[in-house]
């Protein structure tokens, strides 16, 4: 059985956590100097692990074995959201990295080859998954041309030549070289730290669809135009948010979510009435069946206020990614593994937002481990679990990963 070295794990942990260090999280956004400066460093570590570290062109790191026959992939993703937590996405490369080194460290494993991998731009600074799908072979070169940071509208092409990385190969995935991949994250919700359990089985990841819709009104002065008058498209825009949210409470599932992220009014003046808005809006949910009924709401509600005027309303599909299902007999694995190390202290439960397995679920078998989130906290700089969870993790996708080699090899 490979045991992971907790101290090891959590230096490994805290080291990361420096580079772009903000407060008690980290500010590493894709391809800044912070976020080059820690994939360097992994591949670093990974070199000294016994693996063939590289950066390929897309950003993606993949610390591959020496060892012959089908790998099994752990990791996650390493760059943070702007001014975020040290956990997100970063737990998931470090434990492929401890894992890596707990598998060389066992005789009875050290044969088994573990890859691990840090895919780029999970966070969707500057699209949608970039990183892992590219190895999957879902990223085309005119995508890459057209992406921005969406941020300070930094053209991709220009953030990877800054990057160093510009000409360097894109790796693609071989799905007969895998076994499958495991990956572990932070919860990000609260259901494991209310309910006091350290570990959570992913069953499925939920589908994200997210759409644009434009206002178009009339610009015009905001104190000499009289009310009766006014196309304001910024009180066109509101009041279609308020629509939604009372319709969509009526449909909704029992873990279904909708956020207004972003809106933009044009010019963006105080004293101006708004001629034009946007909004970009989102849904999630694990079943595509519910994904659908809140489209069909949204196309009526977004054609009933084009109709009633007096702004002209148009939606547009911007990206739909689709929920997946978890491989069956890699819960099960995590879940006797869970079970060993945690008896009555895991659950079953579906992961409410989207991860790189979702993307490599398309190609060969996934599955994911959740830690705690203490207070639910995600996506800010006070995010943080306790050490024994963050331990207790590593260990449970360790002795996870064990059993799926070996039943790979019968």
């Amino acid at each position: 059985m490979p045991k992971i070295n907790a101290e090891r794990l959590l230096a490994d942990q805290r080291r990361l956590a420096q580079f772009g260090k903000y407060k008690t999280g980290v500010h590493r956004p894709t391809f800044s100097p912070q976020d080059m400066e820690a994939r360097q460093w992994l591949v670093a570590q990974l070199t000294a692990a016994g693996l063939d570290a590289a950066i390929d062109g897309i950003g993606n790191i993949l610390g591959r074995p020496r060892k012959p026959g089908p790998r099994l992939l752990i990791g996650s993703h390493s760059e943070s959201q702007n001014h975020a937590g040290w956990l997100d996405g970063a737990l998931g490369v470090v434990y492929g990295l401890e894992i890596a080194r707990a598998f060389a460290e066992d005789a009875t494993c050290a044969d088994f080859p573990v890859e691990v991998a840090a895919f780029a731009d999970e966070e969707g600074h500057f699209g949608n998954f970039l990183g892992s799908r590219s190895f999957i072979g879902d990223l085309a070169e005119e995508e890459i041309d057209r992406s921005r940071d969406h941020t300070e509208g930094v053209a991709l092409r220009v953030a990877l030549e800054r990057a160093g990385l510009a000409g360097r190969r894109r790796e693609q995935i071989v799905p007969a070289d895998y076994i499958g991949y495991l990956e572990a994250h932070i919860e990000q919700g609260d259901y494991l730290d209310r309910a006091g359990l350290h570990l959570g089985i992913v069953t499925g990841i939920v589908g994200i669809w997210q759409y644009r819709i434009v206002f178009a009104g009339e610009q015009n002065h905001a104190g000499t135009t009289r009310m009766a008058a006014r196309k304001d498209a910024g009180v066109a825009l509101v009041k279609l948010c308020n629509a939604i949210a009372a319709r969509f409470a009526e449909i909704t599932g029992p873990r279904s979510v909708w956020t207004t992220g972003f809106i933009r009014l044009e010019p963006g003046a105080p004293s101006i009435v708004p001629g034009g808005a946007e909004m970009q809006f989102q849904i999630r949910d694990v079943e595509v069946a519910q994904l659908q009924r809140f489209e069909d709401a949204l196309k009526e509600l977004v054609a009933e206020a084009d109709v009633a005027g007096p702004c002209r309303i148009a939606l547009e599909s911007a990206w739909k990614v689709s929920p997946v299902l978890m491989s069956a007999p890699f819960q099960e694995a995590l879940t006797q593994a869970a079970d060993h190390w945690s008896p009555g202290g895991a659950m079953a439960m579906p992961s409410a937002a989207g991860h790189d397995a979702q993307i490599l679920a398309r190609k060969i078998p996934a599955a994911m481990l959740f830690v705690p989130s203490i207070n639910g906290v995600s996506h800010h700089w006070t995010e943080d679990t306790k050490e024994e969870d963050i331990a207790l993790g590593c260990q449970v996708l360790a002795d996870a990963a064990e059993s799926i080699f070996r039943r790979a090899r019968g």
